[in-house]
């Protein structure tokens, strides 16, 4: 892909973010690029064109989203489906959706310009909302995970777990996550998880601190409809989308739908890129010493 525009978001308390962002807009001068920016960003610039947030996936070729993982998960909201493609870039330690340093803005723009990448598409959930009383479902994407439990109180709840209209168990928990492969690295992982490669069609239904000793996670085809329906609970559940609570409690009744979305997201790495290298950073992994 050769880019005419870059979309721009921008974590700006990370303490390296204007001058990043100066160094971005040098190279992009230069490559004959135009800047568009969400209007905090655009403040901090002196050629980005100030545009509103949800404008930026249809006018920008390709989407920055400049800080840490959570300024991706916001930059795929921002999206809801769009093909523009989003290239992570790190303002800090590299993550698992920032694979591009700070240190390498310069070539990240140049590899956009010149073709030195590639774009991968990761799988998105769809997620359905069924609430006692009301008309509609709220529905909602995610691109890691969505999570159902915790709620005011320490107490345990009781979800009754789906699969394709086939009641798999009912479990007595703290919660249950549904990831897709991106997500696995993250809460569900944490939970003790398993880590799916990105491109597998499959997702992972993780409980957490389940009141057995016998549940362990499973793995699904991502073509299959889960459902969780909010059994007894003697408070309140919440419901977390990419860690931001959904709005309004789950109660006894509620019932979550989760899917794989028509649409993903779409993500540009340098060529450089490896999955495998960017587990054995993030996760230590040293191997075995006899």
């Amino acid at each position: 892909m050769k880019p005419e525009s870059i979309g721009i978001v921008a974590n700006l308390q990370r303490a390296d973010a204007e001058s990043v962002l100066g160094r971005l807009e040098t190279r992009a001068a230069e490559r004959g690029l135009a800047l568009l920016a969400d209007p905090d960003t655009a403040a901090c610039m002196a050629a980005a064109e100030s545009v509103p947030a949800g404008d930026l996936a249809r006018r920008a070729d390709v989407l920055f989203a400049m800080g840490g993982d959570g300024t991706v998960l916001y930059a795929a909201r921002l999206l809801c489906g769009s093909d523009t493609p989003i290239l992570g870039l790190n303002l800090g330690s590299l993550g698992f959706l920032t694979t591009v340093g700070e240190e390498a803005v310069e070539q990240a723009v140049d590899a956009l310009c010149e073709g030195a990448c590639t774009i991968e598409e990761r799988a998105a959930l769809a997620c359905e909302l069924e609430v006692p009383g009301d008309d509609e479902p709220a529905r909602a994407r995610a691109l890691n995970d969505v999570v159902v439990g915790w709620g005011a109180s320490s107490s345990i709840v009781s979800l009754d777990l789906s699969v394709d209209g086939e009641h798999i168990a009912t479990f007595m928990c703290d919660g249950l996550i549904v990831s897709t492969p991106t997500g696995s690295t993250g809460h569900s992982l944490s939970a003790g998880g398993p880590i799916l490669y990105p491109g597998s069609p499959v997702f992972a239904i993780n409980v957490i601190c389940p009141h057995t000793l016998s549940s362990r996670p499973l793995v699904i085809p991502d073509r299959s409809t889960i459902s969780i329906r909010v059994g007894e609970s003697a408070k309140p559940l919440v419901l977390s989308i990419d860690g931001r609570d959904h709005p309004g409690d789950i109660t006894p009744g509620c019932t979550l739908h989760v899917r794989r979305a028509k649409c993903g997201v779409r993500f540009v790495h340098l060529e450089e890129y490896s999955y495998f290298k960017l587990l054995s950073q993030k996760l230590h992994w040293r191997g075995s010493s006899i």
